[in-house]
């Protein structure tokens, strides 16, 4: 079975230059930051692989960020999301919740009931028109999600099916699930020289094999990028133009320069003072 995309297509397709399969904790691997994998494959800089087990609903303490969006996506399970700017509900398998930073925003989440959860948070760093500008969230129900045969596009464009979430221009994020001897190709938009994939149930074999629980970064250039899959297998696969800028780093912010993170780290210092005092948290 093959379900590739249409359209010029490279046979030879991209190696695999880099594998890892991150640091764990509890139910929460990291396997990608702006410290080590992030810098190959900004603007692309966080991604922590989520598989837990939760006996009731659970959050995980409010937080800061600056510079950044995150991106959540579940293949099983439901997550619930509440931020600064006022918005919050809960995110259903298949469903997706966009969270822009810009220049400061608070949140909190975590398992919205019992049972097990599956998925994936994407952190990308900001272009420097947005790296401090408004905060922006938007959630897509399940339904709002398009597809495109097994792929279903959270960021950017496949072929000529966009995703409604405002991400910034030049970067594609799809999860795809494939069935057991099913072939997918992906040919990333032009200018897209980074991209990577990863596993999270099931495996791919050649020809560049990925074991479930892995992140494989896939050598630059504009190739497609061939899967074929062993067993009923759920990833996800980014690419994306470059990130220009370099990575400057605060404890939860990701900027363009040390300006920029000066002012990023001083507004969610503001915007946090002033959500105690109204009792947020």
């Amino acid at each position: 079975m093959d379900s590739g995309l249409s359209g010029t297509v490279s046979e030879a397709g991209r190696r695999v230059a880099r594998r890892t399969r991150g640091q764990g904790h509890g139910g929460i691997t990291r396997l990608m930051s702006p410290s080590d994998l992030g810098e190959l494959l900004k603007p692309f800089v966080f991604l922590d692989r989520i598989e837990l087990r939760a006996e009731r609903p659970m959050q995980m303490g409010w937080h800061p960020h600056s510079g950044i969006a995150t991106v959540s996506y579940l293949f099983e399970g439901a997550a619930s999301y509440e931020e600064s700017n006022g918005s919050d509900g809960v995110i259903p398998a298949g469903g997706v919740e966009w969270m822009r930073a810009g220049g400061g925003v608070w949140h909190t989440g975590g398992a919205a009931g019992a049972g097990t959860l599956r998925g994936y948070q994407l952190w990308v760093a900001l272009p420097a028109a947005l790296e401090n500008g408004p905060t922006q969230s938007r959630y897509l129900s399940p339904a709002e999600v398009p597809t495109v045969g097994p792929a279903r596009v959270i960021l950017g464009r496949l072929g000529e099916v966009a995703s409604p979430i405002p991400s910034p221009e030049g970067m594609t994020y799809v999860a795809v699930t494939l069935a057991a001897g099913e072939r997918w190709t992906y040919q990333p938009p032009a200018g897209h020289t980074v991209a990577f994939a990863s596993v999270h149930t099931g495996a791919l074999v050649g020809p560049e094999p990925i074991a479930q629980g892995e992140l494989v970064v896939f050598a630059e250039g504009d190739g497609a990028l061939h899967f074929e899959a062993q067993v009923a297998t759920d990833l996800i696969v980014g690419s994306a133009v470059k990130h220009p800028h370099a990575l400057v780093l605060g404890r939860y912010s990701v900027h363009t320069s040390p300006a920029a993170l000066r002012e990023g780290e001083a507004n969610i210092v503001r915007l946090g003072r002033e959500l105690r005092a109204q009792g947020r948290f």
